[in-house]
Formats: C-alpha cells, structure tokens, sequence
C-alpha cells in the first residue's frame, strides 16, 4: 500500500512537472514574440542581410531543380529574404507576430499563423523554407506540418541557428523525414536541404 501511495506522489509530481515546464515554454514564446514585435520596424536593419545571404544559397540550390510554383516561408517575418524568390515563386510567408508581416513587402501572401499549425491544405507548396527560426518552435509537429502541405515531389530548404540546444534534434528528425537530406555549412547557420 505505501508503495502505492508512493507511485501515485511520484506521478502528480510528474504531472505537475509537465505542467510547469509547458508553461515556462508558453512563457518563452511570449517574451520571443515581444522582443520580435518590439523590433519590427527594425528588423530589416538588425538581420536583413544576413537573412538574404542565406535565402540566396537557398535560392541557387532550388533553381537546381525547380524554377516556379508555389513557395512557403515559414517564420519569414518582414519577409525580407522571401523577396529573393518572388522573380520565379509564388511567394506566401507565415509569421505569428503580425507586427513583423506588416513591415514587409506587399507582392507576397501574408498569414499570421504558427509553424506548428500551418493554416493549410495538404499537398498544396512546391516549395518550403524557414530561415532561421525553426529553434523558436517544437520540431516534430513543425516537421510534422511541413511534411503535411509539401507536394510529394516538393522542395524543403531550412536554415537553422548553428548555436541552438535543439540543432541536434532538428537535425536527427529532418534526416529521419528526408532520407536523401544534405547540409550546407553557413557561418551561423546549418541550411538543410530534402533535395
């Protein structure tokens, strides 16, 4: 009986656990989408070309296998490295912080939406990209999601941050998804490519 008692202490104590750790990442996003509308006006400025270095790598390597259709950027912001496709693409970025897709360019499609649950039909983009913002999010249901609005045959490029706690999680998932997945090596960032 005290052994039990014992088990059923230890699992509210995990429970409450889960519980404190779910809200600590509520809590987390909260502060990253503050300090993200916080700076949207200057956003450009403080990342923007060091977010095109990379969306042009990214953008040789698809023009390598196609040069038109649908593409989504994930977590684009501005989506000021979503302007170096909009010459072969049909661009539409995704963000949740509205302040950000507010001071971008007006030639694309803008949603205010999550990378957990992209407010999409499945099978829909040819192309999918997120640069440098995938380590904000939980990977598998990112992937997850990814996976679910790319066409059989579409290509997905991600740039994530070198320096991240998660790198080595988003890199085993990705591989596990993209059997044929290589990576480019960029300065602060790893750029992944199914392809």
């Amino acid at each position: 009986m005290k052994f039990l008692f014992q088990k059923e202490n230890a699992v509210a104590a995990n429970a409450k656990t889960v519980l404190i750790f779910l809200n600590m990442q509520k809590v987390q996003r909260k502060l990253k989408m503050k300090y993200y509308n916080e700076i949207s006006r200057s956003y450009n400025e403080l990342h923007g070309d060091e977010q095109i270095k990379k969306a042009e790598i990214i953008k040789k390597e698809i023009l390598k296998k196609k040069s038109s259709g649908l593409l989504l950027d994930i977590g684009g912001g501005t989506g000021v490295s979503t302007e170096v496709f909009l010459d072969n693409f049909n661009c539409t970025v995704i963000d949740p912080s509205e302040k950000l897709l507010v001071q971008g360019n007006n030639n694309m499609k803008k949603i205010v939406a999550s990378a957990e649950k992209l407010p999409f039909d499945a099978e829909k983009f040819d192309v999918i990209i997120s640069i440098t913002s995938l380590h904000h999010v939980e990977i598998k249901k990112a992937l997850a999601e990814i996976k679910r609005v790319a066409k059989p045959d579409a290509l997905v490029a991600v740039s994530f941050l070198k320096k991240s706690k998660k790198l080595e999680i988003f890199r085993k998932e990705f591989k596990k998804i993209y059997k044929k997945s290589r990576e480019i090596e960029e300065s602060r960032d790893i750029i992944f490519l199914s392809f």
